[in-house]
């Protein structure tokens, strides 16, 4: 990012200083807050007693120095919450007025930047977790997760951007990020190039990505970037908030017409030109290493755990660590990085299912973080997505945390965790925990009944994110808070009767999985 930018962008930091006093003196209100806060990664708390601060962290890579930026500010500020969000970044919660300031500011100083972190501002790059260590990936797209990071990051403050904007890469079938229903979406071919995909999104009208290119050449990537932007500043809704999206334009301008404007602000960057990346005689992407060709060697071991994941480099291995919730303890985060302060080439990062990835182990190293990392989730239900929820977000109607906390006590107790899959809960229909991508997801709202308006949440299944086989989950109905731990609880104990799993029971036993869906909504 060029040095004028970030001299503006530090100079940014007293003006929300500012009006994060005027907040908490009361001179104004929540709202107006929210509106100029969440350009700076920050929001108040619900009852604005307390802020939150979220740290982007492209493609959710957090080196050695960034965690020790984390560590430090956690003892410093005595943090008592952390965050692993679904976009990938990392949020510390509980925050006074004093202490989201300076560390808005400190974070900036130490090359972890929070703006654009919310509001109508673009979000975190994201990225496949395990690119550039993961087997059978056509190239590491990290590399170019980072450089459309610096080029968006570029753009603040110079072009009104789309709401939310999400820009993701892929690097296999399993599309963890998402990409083909982003507004943004890069997706790795076997050919070493990029599928683009435009105009997707999940939340209220959700919609599937618009295939707008394939086979484009890596290094090529800012141009379509600036298509989309483009494309939007000329046809996006910026009368109506709730649609200043890019997905809207595939209603005002169907799906044809979009592929077509979409095509002609992209002929428009092409003939302008300047936005090559710069590629190196060995393929690498200048600027942007890549951890493809680490000189790491493995010590001679090897090493079989459900959490341990050989990479494509030889010897090596990547622990996953999935904390309950996406809450990490904080003082997980020092334990973590006095383990791997002497391990070589060794970083974390964050998965959009709220894992903790450490990557570039030896098999002695990762026996090492696998017991660090212990308390973390052993079945796939416990690996279940959650939100921040109600009880912190402003604007989220059901309290997410608590319900999974229920669900997991319920079906732990009944000893029924490997026969259920991961559940996806969001507070509000945001989809923040992309419950509508998910095997079985649940979204906050309300339930009316006989005694009256109780907490609830409308249940989706069937969705899916999987390359080639995207889908969005179907309404099951209503179910209150309560019931939904003893709806688990009996699901699971019918698919542990058959010896299946979740999909096959709900495939090949349909008439009873919805009986007992119809029994609680």
């Amino acid at each position: 990012m060029p040095q004028n930018d970030m001299r503006k962008f530090r100079g940014d930091y007293q003006e929300f200083r500012e009006m994060t006093e005027k907040f908490y003196q009361k001179e104004i209100n929540v709202a107006q807050y929210k509106g100029f806060s969440g350009r700076f990664g920050s929001y108040a708390q619900r009852g604005g007693a307390a802020s939150m601060l979220r740290l982007r962290l492209a493609g959710g890579e957090i080196s050695k120095e960034n965690l020790k930026f984390i560590v430090d500010s956690i003892a410093s500020y005595q943090i008592s919450l952390t965050h692993l969000t679904t976009c990938q970044s990392l949020q510390l919660h509980n925050l006074s007025k004093t202490q989201v300031c300076a560390l808005a500011e400190e974070a900036f100083d130490h090359g972890i930047i929070s703006l654009g972190g919310g509001g109508d501002y673009p979000r975190n790059v994201m990225c496949s977790p395990l690119s550039g260590v993961q087997k059978d990936e056509p190239f590491d797209v990290l590399p170019y997760a980072r450089a459309a990071e610096d080029y968006l990051l570029g753009l603040l403050g110079k072009v009104k951007l789309p709401r939310k904007l999400k820009v993701a890469f892929s690097n296999s079938r399993d599309n963890m990020t998402h990409a083909t229903f982003r507004d943004l979406g890069f997706v790795a071919t076997p050919q070493g190039k990029f599928d683009v995909y435009s105009a997707g999104g999940l939340g209220r009208e959700p919609r599937m990505g618009v295939l707008v290119a394939e086979g484009i050449e890596p290094a090529k990537i800012l141009y379509y970037i600036k298509a989309m932007v483009d494309t939007f500043t000329t046809h996006g809704n910026y009368q109506n908030r709730g649609k200043a999206r890019t997905r809207y334009m595939q209603e005002t301008l169907g799906v044809e017409g979009y592929r077509d404007a979409y095509q002609e602000k992209l002929g428009q960057a092409l003939a302008e030109g300047g936005l090559d990346l710069t590629l190196l005689e060995n393929g690498a992407l200048d600027g942007y290493p890549s951890l493809t060709a680490s000189p790491k060697q493995g010590d001679g071991k090897t090493l079989e755990h459900s959490r341990a994941i050989p990479q494509i480099q030889d010897g090596l291995y990547a622990v996953s660590y999935h904390p309950i919730g996406g809450n990490p303890q904080p003082e997980f985060w020092k334990k973590l990085y006095d383990a791997i302060l002497p391990m070589e080439g060794v970083t974390a990062r964050i998965s959009p299912e709220q894992d903790l990835y450490i990557i570039n182990l030896s098999a002695s190293e990762a026996e090492q973080i696998l017991e660090l990392t212990a308390d973390g989730a052993e079945s796939l239900f416990e690996t279940s997505v959650s939100c921040i929820g109600a009880s912190i977000c402003q604007v989220g109607a059901r309290d997410s945390q608590k319900l999974l906390h229920a669900c997991m006590e319920a079906v732990r107790k009944e000893g029924l965790t490997k026969a259920l899959p991961q559940i996806h809960i969001s507070g509000c229909p945001s989809s923040c925990s992309a419950h509508q991508a998910a095997a079985l997801g649940f979204r906050g709202g309300v339930k009316q009944t006989p005694d009256g308006p109780k907490p609830a949440f409308a249940v989706f299944e069937n969705g899916c994110g999987m390359q080639g086989q995207e889908a969005f989950g179907t309404d099951l109905g209503v179910i209150t808070e309560e019931e939904i731990p003893s709806f688990l609880v009996e699901l699971g104990r019918e698919i542990a009767s058959r010896n299946t799993d979740y999909r096959t029971f709900t495939e090949t036993h349909r008439d009873e999985f919805l009986k007992i869906v119809e029994k609680y909504a």
